[in-house]
């Protein structure tokens, strides 16, 4: 599939074209700081399943709810099961810690031969710096227990994404991998960050392309990110992510694709 997709430039096949796309989970109010985002896309043996999170406004609740959805087109959505924040009180599994320094969260994960993981990581050390972001890479032979590889994608100054990079979907063909990834120039950019894309050759360091972002949404904030897709039987592929719309608030929309 990798080929198909840098046929006209890394990442070219996969790049949101938003006038092309369809809603498919609405936010859960009107105006900014309501959001439905952050999609992940996995395709079962009865559909795609699709998993994403509800948030309100500061202060109002913000993130109060996880969802995972399934569809037979990949378009109309069945709730099958909605994790409200006042339900998660028990006691979990810690896989990735964060420390005094630094949080990690946001990760992808990829089975590929040995579990991969690309994480958002922001340093915690002056709260004033907090919302800076790299995307670190580590390998796991469990799931569980991981090992860290360094940095694979960081902010570029200068550029639109100088405050940062985090990884939100990758394609690998053997050695050749493809991300997208989530970037914004300033702190005020923060929840409107826009997508670009970085290639390399090893999954530990990836170089972003480009002096503009690859795809923004034509509304407000421009905010167009947390890029996933699923690949489909026939060399078709399905995208989902995140956008702003015109009042400020954020949806879920899908493209179809042929490859």
């Amino acid at each position: 599939m990798l080929s198909s997709i840098v046929a006209e430039g890394p990442g070219a096949a996969l790049l949101p074209r938003p006038d092309e796309s369809t809603v498919v989970i609405a936010p859960p109010g009107p105006g900014w700081g309501y959001w439905a985002g952050a999609p992940s896309a996995a395709l079962g043996d009865d559909g795609i399943y699709l998993a994403y999170r509800l948030r309100r406004p500061i202060g109002a609740g913000r993130g109060y709810a996880t969802t995972v959805a399934r569809s037979a087109d990949g378009v109309r959505f069945e709730t099958v099961a909605t994790i409200h924040s006042d339900d998660v009180g028990a006691e979990r599994l810690v896989v990735v810690p964060g420390d005094a320094k630094t949080g990690v969260k946001d990760p992808v994960i990829s089975l590929n031969g040995t579990w991969q993981m690309w994480a958002c990581c922001h340093p915690l050390a002056d709260p004033a710096e907090a919302d800076q972001m790299v995307s670190d890479y580590a390998t796991s032979s469990d799931g569980i227990d991981w090992t860290w590889h360094g940095t694979a994608l960081s902010g570029r100054p200068g550029y639109w994404d100088s405050r940062g990079a985090r990884i939100s979907a990758v394609c690998q063909d053997g050695e050749s991998v493809v991300a997208f990834y989530d970037g914004r120039a300033s702190a005020a950019e923060n929840y409107e960050e826009r997508t670009g894309v970085a290639t390399g050759n090893d999954p530990a360091s990836l170089v972003a392309l480009g002096a503009d972002p690859a795809a923004e949404s034509p509304y407000a904030g421009k905010g167009l990110r947390y890029l996933d897709f699923v690949e489909l039987p026939g060399g078709r592929l399905r995208l989902y992510y995140e956008m702003t719309r015109p009042d400020g608030a954020h949806e879920l929309r899908t493209e179809l694709r042929l490859c």
